[in-house]
């Protein structure tokens, strides 16, 4: 048996023609659903990039203990599993976060991998002259040396084929047809993109000539996180930029379905396509993520799966899922191995095969943000209690951020905890942690997807909220939730 699982980051569900959307160009996410199971009440768990990732290899959520950080040394990991059990696992990404000091332990775990750098502000070519200046909006206005890195990358991106994404899909392509033939193998091909900046060639921006008509426009391709401030046609035109992207990643998926046509691969290899979570392009008068509470065009994500074991096409699926910590039991079934008992995921051959239910409810949120629970129809966001959003603690053994190790002063009133359950024993540092989000600003927030699906305005019902806090409190106690996030949330 062979699996290949395709990952993209910032996909929006609702700007995929299986969800009905009907102004993007994405023909082959359309072929994918004809090709696969479509699920609908599919949902993130901890976030952002990072998190949703260490999420995959253990199987259980881990928002709740530390920030973005590295792989712990007492954590379950699925590819490593899969490796040490003679099934050979393969990472190919341009996801850059692998390479700082919050992701650089996951790449290891897999059996090979390979990466291909400049995405983003990533700081891969080195040159002292500043790029050419640029008429810009928003992020792409800043000059940070993040920023400024990114246009100069971008200098050396002018053809499709020098673009992260497709060096990473043809090592795909080079994987698949390399090794179709073998047995006992799973590839783990993902791409930054669509994620900002939505910077794509011409051949696909001309899929929108009503959103970026007006050539000579600020460039807005990546927004600022928080609140639109820019005027329509600019929103517009950083809407028509995503699309672009959007349309670029739709082809390379292309290529991938092309392929398993081509070798007659349906018959035993699983595919799976996926994301992290998606990205507010102006809905609820917003940009991004993170700062703002985690509507459902973030945390209701796009999900496929073709089992070849059941063989199930064309069908959609209603059951309450997690991709990000079901997948890992999932593989593990898929190859005959057992998750361990630390992780909470659960295999999704049963709702693949029959739609059979997986769980009552969700958890998902960011860490130090609003804990979010839902059971498919309502979902409700409890936010911190307090304006200063403490207390608030890191758990871990690896004291990294996103970018850098944990300055000096953050061990200042470091104590050790106790261990939990899932830390096999091991004592863990513990710390103040950042609070980056400002969702205490929005209180506490419940919502009915049936009556409202854009979560439009909250509901006030006592009785639905003190249901939704006990099915919240029970999936905090599930996975250990230290005690200070229940006082964080006054619960």
């Amino acid at each position: 048996m062979k699996a290949i699982m395709v990952m993209f980051d910032s996909l929006n569900r609702h700007m995929l023609p299986p969800y009905g959307c009907d102004w993007t160009h994405a023909p082959n996410f359309q072929r994918l659903a004809e090709k696969t199971l479509t699920f609908d009440t599919s949902y993130v768990c901890s976030m952002p990039c990072m998190p949703a990732r260490r999420d995959l290899h253990t199987g259980r959520p881990n928002f709740l203990h530390r920030s973005w950080g590295p792989l712990e040394p007492f954590d379950d990991s699925m590819p490593r599993m899969l490796k040490e059990a003679g099934v050979s696992s393969h990472l190919i990404t341009d996801h850059y976060h692998y390479f700082e000091a919050g992701g650089s332990t996951y790449h290891g775990q897999y059996a090979t991998w390979e990466f291909f750098r400049g995405q983003e502000g990533d700081p891969c070519i080195g040159q002292v002259a500043d790029p050419p200046a640029v008429d810009a909006r928003g992020s792409n206005a800043l000059d940070s040396p993040w920023h400024r890195q990114d246009r100069i990358n971008r200098q050396y991106m002018q053809r499709e084929e020098d673009q992260p994404q497709t060096k990473t899909f043809k090592a795909g392509l080079d994987f698949i047809r390399r090794n179709q033939a073998e047995d006992n193998w799973f590839l783990q091909l993902e791409t930054f993109d669509p994620h900002e900046p939505f910077f794509t060639q011409r051949q696909y921006q001309d899929l929108y000539p009503e959103l970026l008509k007006d050539r000579s426009a600020p460039l807005l391709d990546w927004p600022k996180y928080g609140e639109v401030t820019e005027e329509r046609e600019l929103v517009e035109q950083c809407r028509g930029h995503y699309a672009s992207l959007l349309s670029m990643c739709d082809a390379r998926l292309g290529d991938i379905l092309d392929e398993m046509d081509r070798g007659n691969m349906w018959d035993d290899t699983m595919l799976i396509v996926w994301t992290d979570h998606g990205f507010l392009l102006g809905e609820h008068d917003l940009w991004a993520k993170i700062q703002m509470p985690w509507y459902r065009e973030l945390s209701n994500t796009p999900f496929f799966v073709w089992d070849p074991r059941c063989g199930k096409a064309g069908e959609r699926r209603q059951s309450l899922v997690q991709p990000s910590i079901d997948l890992g039991p999932t593989m593990l079934d898929f190859f005959g191995l057992k998750p361990t008992s630390d992780m909470l995921g659960k295999s999704l051959a049963g709702v693949c095969a029959g739609d059979t239910p997986v769980r009552e409810a969700a958890m998902f949120g960011n860490h130090g943000g609003q804990v979010n629970v839902t059971d498919g129809r309502y979902v409700y966001m409890r936010a911190p209690a307090m304006p200063d959003n403490q207390p608030l603690c890191d758990y871990t053994l690896m004291p990294t951020h996103m970018r850098d190790l944990f300055g000096v002063e953050e061990f200042a009133d470091m104590e050790l905890a106790e261990p939990f359950g899932f830390s096999k024993g091991c004592r863990l540092m513990k710390t103040k942690g950042r609070a980056w989000s400002k969702q205490h600003e929005y209180g506490n927030l419940l919502f009915d997807l049936e009556a409202d699906p854009w979560q439009a305005a909250a509901l006030n019902d006592a009785g639905q909220e003190e249901r939704m806090k006990g099915l919240l409190r029970g999936l905090m106690q599930e996975c250990e939730a230290p005690e200070d996030q229940y006082e964080r949330l006054g619960l």
